[in-house]
Parts: structure tokens; C-alpha cells; sequence
């Protein structure tokens, strides 16, 4: 038993002092959901909060492909700032990989990982979320408990608590 849990130990230390850390994750699974397309990985390298994959497994989780002029989708292309290309793109045992996460960073995507399952989450692109253009409020007409009509513009000015109700 001592014996066991030193070989363990040990190789533990091996690997910190050699980085093969991020090597240890090669070859688990992961499950992407990506534009709400959910996608089985078997080949990826998690390292240090990045998600690595090869860059089949993009495009067929993504739909993005790696292109000279940047990570693309049909027309749509995010150049990858060639300063920082080590962050995005490596080659390792014959394949090139490609880190999910550096890439939703880029483009203001929010990422939310669930270790225990193994599950990657990437929400809606900056490009893809509405905003507001300003922070009025559209008018509009409805009528209060007695039936009389009011109109949010006849309150502008004014502080206005809304309350709303649903039934389901």
C-alpha cells in the first residue's frame, strides 16, 4: 500500500517538474455545447482553464473552421492576432489543436465549465447578443384596475416601478 501511494506521489511530482500536466487531460472527454448544438469529444487537453481541440473537432462542434485569414463560419471571420497565435493554435503528436476558451475570449463569449461532468458551455458571442441603444424605455399604453388607459410617457420624468404577473 506505501509503495503505491509513493509511485503515485512520485509521478505526480515527475510531471510537475517535467509540465506534462497538460498532457494528463490528452485523450479524456469532454461535452461541448456550443450555439445550443451540443457535441461528444474524445480527444481534447484541458490546461490550466483552456479547452484544446483538434481542429476536426472545431468544426464539427463549432462550425468554425481555421482558415489562413482567421477562425471562420461562412463568411463570418475573427482574425487571430498573430502575436498571439501560440495561444490559439499548436501542433502536438501530428495534429493541430485548437483552444476553445482563448477563442471565446477573443470574441467576448462567456464560458462556463462544469469539471465533474466534463461539460463546456459557450454562450452567445458579442456579435450575437442584442444590447440596448439606450437606456429609454419604449412607450407604451396599458389600461390600470379601474380601465382607464396610461401611457409610460405620461410618466417621463418621473420614477416608475413596474410590476408584472404570468400566470405560467
Amino acid at each position: 500500500m506505501k509503495s503505491g501511494v509513493f509511485a503515485s506521489v512520485f509521478l505526480f511530482f515527475v510531471c510537475v517538474s517535467v509540465s506534462c500536466l497538460p498532457t494528463l487531460a490528452k485523450g479524456s472527454h469532454a461535452t461541448i455545447v456550443y450555439d445550443d448544438n451540443v457535441t461528444e469529444v474524445d480527444n481534447i487537453i484541458q490546461d490550466e482553464g483552456q479547452l484544446w481541440i483538434t481542429t476536426s473537432d472545431l468544426k464539427r462542434s463549432t462550425n468554425f473552421e481555421l482558415k489562413p485569414q482567421g477562425v471562420c463560419r461562412n463568411e463570418l471571420c475573427f482574425p487571430v492576432p498573430k502575436s498571439r497565435r501560440g495561444q490559439f493554435v499548436r501542433k502536438s503528436a501530428g495534429r493541430s489543436w485548437f483552444n476553445l476558451v482563448a477563442f471565446a475570449q477573443l470574441v467576448d463569449q462567456p464560458v462556463a465549465h462544469d469539471e465533474a461532468l466534463s461539460t463546456w458551455y459557450f454562450g452567445l458571442r458579442l456579435d450575437q447578443r442584442q444590447v440596448l441603444t439606450s437606456l429609454q424605455a419604449p412607450d407604451f399604453t396599458l389600461p390600470d384596475m379601474n380601465g382607464k388607459t396610461h401611457a409610460l410617457s405620461d410618466f417621463r420624468g418621473k420614477k416608475v416601478l413596474l410590476l408584472t404577473w404570468a400566470s405560467w
